[in-house]
């Protein structure tokens, strides 16, 4: 009998250098995909996701178990002529290689893609750093929250006149992952017709960039600066949060011609969907604020237990601002398999986390183990069974410190 498809991925090798977010945020959704991920970290220096997390429990923390899933841990030291050794030999075995560490830092240690290139050239490498691997600003650090800064997207958060606040997540390193996990599988499919790897070049500032709308172009025909606009989009109407009888939230989108009118019904005017100042989609956002004062009266007399659904039913997209105490509760979520539990070693119990996204009708993706305990655990699978190394070479290895 065949093997199990882990995902669409199955049979693909990707090594994952690097710490923090981004890259091994791409690393995972590689794994989950079903590509057997071999993360690599530093004998002295594990990576710092390991202690990430608000929530704590016999003193570990739980980022690291999402986002270590799917993954073999070993260990090796990059800075010493013995690991580069060892790493070019697991090169010549894999199809990609993520790394975001700063510019030019593989190419100090001689392993430029170059040098990877020459061993397998079929390698893909995603490289992903703050600025990217070329321009004035190339060897400058990047973490997301400055991305998110210079790329102009922090400024569109938040209200008018206030500092914008910071997103509660890492999102430029989420997006940058993202972006290069669909430049490596597009390289993938370059590669099927050329026989040739490539370097994928990832930026935080540009994928923060990429994903503005038409900021730029706004800018550039009428000398728009978009403004950040609180719990709207400004121009986009009805698309807000508004408070119901019992002051909880919910937000209501009708947008568009058709959904407007359904509302309107709802509201019990059906002739506001004919008047001239809301009939296109033009005219509502030139009178915006008068139309979310309509709706917002409107929503104040609503019971918040009933008002989702009776939208819902009269085809209007609507929903309630969750915690995630109610996410985790959501039976669309729940059917759908995107709260997932992960048996975590450290704590011997499961722990729930995220499903895989996107799903697929053929080939799965799948959680098959989440972050591993210990830095090192699966060395004598991969440079013991895959590299070839015996218990007494590893063992020498191990007390040089070069894994």
């Amino acid at each position: 009998m065949a093997d199990a498809v882990t995902g669409p991925l199955d049979g693909y090798r990707v090594i994952e250098l690097g710490t923090l977010i981004a890259g091994p945020f791409a690393g995972r959704l590689l794994g989950d995909m079903g590509a057997d991920v071999i993360k690599i970290e530093s004998p002295d220096r594990p990576d710092p996701l390991r202690t990430w997390g608000q929530a704590e429990r016999d003193g570990h923390r739980f980022f690291w178990t999402v986002h270590a899933r799917n993954k073999r841990c070993v260990t090796l030291d990059l800075r010493v002529a013995e690991g580069r050794d060892l790493f070019l030999d697991l090169v010549e075995q894999a199809d990609v290689v993520v790394e975001n560490f700063r510019p030019g830092t593989l190419e100090r240690w001689g392993l430029g893609f170059d040098v990877l290139s020459d061993r397998n050239p079929g390698l893909v490498l995603a490289r992903v750093s703050g600025y990217g691997q070329t321009g004035p600003k190339a060897g400058s650090a990047g973490y997301a929250s400055v991305a998110e800064a210079v790329s102009g997207f922090r400024h569109l958060n938040g209200y008018p006149g206030q500092a914008p606040p910071r997103i509660a997540l890492s999102l430029g390193d989420s997006l940058a992952g993202m972006f290069a996990v669909q430049g490596v599988l597009a390289a993938l499919l370059a590669r099927e017709k050329t026989g040739r790897g490539q370097v994928v070049d990832v930026a935080l500032t540009e994928s923060c960039l990429a994903v503005q709308e038409s900021t730029i172009p706004d800018y550039d025909v009428g000398g728009v600066v978009r403004q950040p606009s609180g719990t709207r989009l400004d121009g986009i109407a009805p698309s807000n949060i508004y408070a119901v009888a019992d002051g909880s939230r919910v937000v209501i989108a009708a947008n568009q011609d058709t959904l407007f009118a359904r509302l309107c019904d709802v509201m019990g005017v059906p002739e506001l969907a004919q008047d001239p100042r809301f009939r296109t989609h033009v005219d509502r956002g030139r009178n915006q604020d008068e139309l979310d004062d309509m709706i917002a009266a409107w929503a104040a007399q609503q019971n918040p237990d009933t008002i989702v659904e009776t939208l819902t039913a009269a085809g209007v997209v609507c929903g309630p601002i969750n915690t995630v105490e109610d996410v985790v509760k959501d039976p669309q979520l729940i059917e759908r398999g995107m709260l997932v539990p992960h048996f975590d070693e450290r704590i011997d119990s499961d722990v729930l986390g995220l499903g895989v996204v996107p799903t697929f009708s053929q080939t799965p993706g799948s959680v098959r183990r989440a972050g591993a305990a210990n830095p090192g655990v699966d060395n004598s699978d991969v440079w013991g069974e895959m590299i070839g190394k015996s218990d007494d070479e590893l063992r020498t290895l191990h007390e040089k410190g070069v894994i």
